[in-house]
């Protein structure tokens, strides 16, 4: 009788339509964690490693394409489909502001010092929100070429990389003039970039390739065809020996960075992949389907005491989350930061 190992992943229901997009925090005092947007309107905070649901910001009026959370975990934000932006409390789940835009909002994405929470969407504009300052105006970038799709931060909040909707590249913007400096050219639009933990690449997905770019000289590192259409890519944080992709054909990718081959194939969503993202140490990746649901995968064990390893860290992880998630709710001095 041959054994063969199926990857059992940790599924997060809650979601009533689609998941669109997962962010993962970088690893906090009280742990790490996943926030996901979805058409259902209504963001969800996860535990990251346990997947296990914190809460859910209720307050949009229409689908959240895009979520983030700051490098503390302790305020989230949201852009939807009624032409809002909002910034939320972490730790309470209270709304503390509500941007408004003349159209969708595709992308948001809150600065690595957290003070300033940058937007894009169908109105081809960059907006850049000034935390310390809310009620004051935005600076706005020169004119996208495009509908906004994707948007983030890079070199210490120097520059921004953006995306667009109806076609193909990745503009790099000069946050001080506030123009593009630099576009990193593919064929199709890009529908999902990283920039990796340690700042060195960028990972791009377009149609059906997947490239990682030097994120300092713009050269092109890596490019690989992949079996179908991909919405979305992320490379492993920690040694960037694996690449994970999802897309049209339901299923989530784990690829060699080095080779690009297939090691493995991760089957149980039942509709396309829009999201994939790894956790801040590497050790597991999320991806978000339409069929509404949240799946978070182990990368590979290395050795054969999986299963012991296992027993022992199911009953572990429940006593962690418990302790994290009273540790995160109950210390007010923090709310202070947000």
């Amino acid at each position: 009788m041959e054994k063969k190992k199926v990857a059992i992943p940790l599924v997060c229901h809650g979601h009533s339509r689609p998941v669109v997009d997962l962010f993962y925090s970088p690893v906090t005092p009280d742990g790490y964690f996943l926030i996901s947007a979805s058409k259902d309107t209504n963001p969800m905070l996860r535990n990251g490693e346990t997947g296990d649901w914190i809460g859910t910001f209720q307050g949009h009026k229409g689908a959240v394409w895009s979520c983030c959370l700051d490098r503390n975990a302790l305020r989230a934000a949201s852009a939807s489909a009624d032409f809002s932006a909002k910034v939320w409390d972490a730790l309470t789940g209270d709304e503390l502001h509500s941007f408004e835009h003349k159209h969708i909002v595709r992308a948001c994405a809150f600065s690595e010092d957290t003070h300033l929470l940058l937007t894009g969407g169908m109105e081809k504009t960059l907006r850049v929100y000034d935390m310390n300052r809310p009620d004051a105006a935005p600076r706005e970038l020169d004119k996208s070429p495009g509908s906004v799709r994707t948007a983030a931060w890079l070199h210490s909040d120097q520059t921004i990389l953006s995306s667009c909707t109806d076609m193909g590249g990745v503009r790099l913007w000069d946050v001080r003039t506030g123009k593009i400096v630099q576009t990193l050219e593919t064929k199709a639009p890009v529908t999902s970039a990283e920039v990796s933990q340690d700042g060195r690449f960028i990972t791009t997905a377009d149609g059906s390739s997947v490239k990682f770019w030097d994120a300092n000289h713009f050269g092109l590192v890596k490019s690989y065809d992949m079996p179908c259409n991909v919405e979305s890519a992320s490379l492993e944080p920690k040694s960037g020996s694996k690449f994970v992709a999802g897309g049209e054909d339901l299923w989530v990718h784990v690829f060699d960075f080095f080779t690009g081959e297939e090691i493995t194939c991760n089957k149980g969503h039942h509709g396309p992949v829009h999201c994939v993202r790894f956790a801040p140490g590497g050790e597991s990746y999320a991806s978000g389907s339409e069929d509404g649901t949240i799946r978070i995968w182990q990368l590979s064990p290395p050795n054969a005491d999986d299963s012991e390893a296992a027993n022992g860290k199911a009953t572990a992880g429940v006593n962690e989350v418990t302790t994290k998630i009273e540790g995160f709710h109950i210390p007010k001095e923090g709310q202070t930061e947000g």
